[in-house]
């Protein structure tokens, strides 16, 4: 099986060169032409430069974009070329109404459709260790998991198409209440002139230690906020959730703090900063 990777923002790049290491990746694309041939010519593949293109020369096609309208026009440039059989796995996190208005869309061209977002950062991006969550057919996920397997250490099929997106809002929800309390809890560390770096060793180390603060908690409190999760990205995920909040009638109300939290951020120019930067509004508090 021959993949195609559309898509090469921070995590596509990474999952690309895990891909290519594993010999599945036949080609690229991205909107930007000069990011796909920089990154073609360095793994020795295909710059395809049409998403139909693509579409029609390989075997699976893996997506990673920002938004659920990019995720429906990338498919609708697939539509024009794929071949019956080809699957479609999209790691965009996305709503999960989308995902099915995708997977409806292909299924007119006897394509198959898998929602496979995926937690982990860039970090694990570029590790291959990512957790990937996914919905679809289980007999076509089993045809593509080793492909998936490339890209993450820990992959679980969770159900029909949507199911993959519903438990990704699952984890952004949880990201919220954890990046509130953890910049919250260092900003009081600092306010009782703590020693930071001692207060995150040892809090690391008991109940209350957890991933954010082994992996942001020592850059946050030093003023480093590049981007392993942009904040614009994890705004736009959290509006998704209150959305299918609202359908069911669930409340959800950590995660509408972190809403606006990050829109008073994304007011004063950090949207393009690290979740942790919700640290330099903890400080003022």
């Amino acid at each position: 099986m021959k993949a195609g990777m559309i898509g090469l923002g921070g995590m596509g790049v990474g999952m690309a060169h895990n891909l290519a290491k594993a010999g599945g990746l036949e080609g690229v694309y991205n909107r930007t032409r000069a990011t796909s041939e920089a990154l073609a010519e360095e793994l020795q593949v295909t710059a395809f430069r049409r998403i139909a293109d693509l579409a029609g020369a390989v075997d699976m096609i893996l997506i990673c974009v920002s938004a659920d309208r990019d995720v429906l026009a990338v498919v609708e440039s697939i539509v024009e070329t794929v071949r019956p059989g080809t699957i479609v796995a999209d790691m965009s996190t996305v709503s999960r109404a989308t995902a099915q208005q995708a997977a409806e869309r292909l299924a007119e061209k006897r394509a198959f459709f898998l929602d496979a977002p995926v937690s982990g950062g860039v970090e694990g991006a570029k590790n291959g260790t990512l957790a990937m969550m996914v919905g679809g057919d289980e007999a076509v996920f089993e045809r593509a998991k080793s492909m998936l397997a490339a890209m993450a250490t820990r992959i679980l099929y969770m159900g029909p198409t949507g199911a993959g997106q519903a438990t990704k809002a699952v984890n952004q929800i949880m990201c919220a209440g954890i990046n509130e309390a953890v910049t919250e809890a260092l900003a009081f560390a600092e306010a009782q002139n703590l020693p930071m770096d001692k207060v995150i060793e040892v809090i690391g180390g008991g109940a209350a230690g957890n991933w954010f603060l082994d992996k942001r908690g020592l850059t946050m409190t030093r003023g480093i906020f590049k981007p392993g999760f942009r904040l614009a990205l994890h705004h736009k995920d959290l509006k998704i959730c209150q959305a299918m909040a609202a359908e069911v009638g669930v409340e959800i109300p950590l995660s509408d703090m972190s809403v606006r939290d990050y829109e008073q951020l994304m007011a004063e120019g950090y949207g393009d900063e690290d979740i942790s930067a919700m640290y330099r509004l903890k400080r003022r508090q």
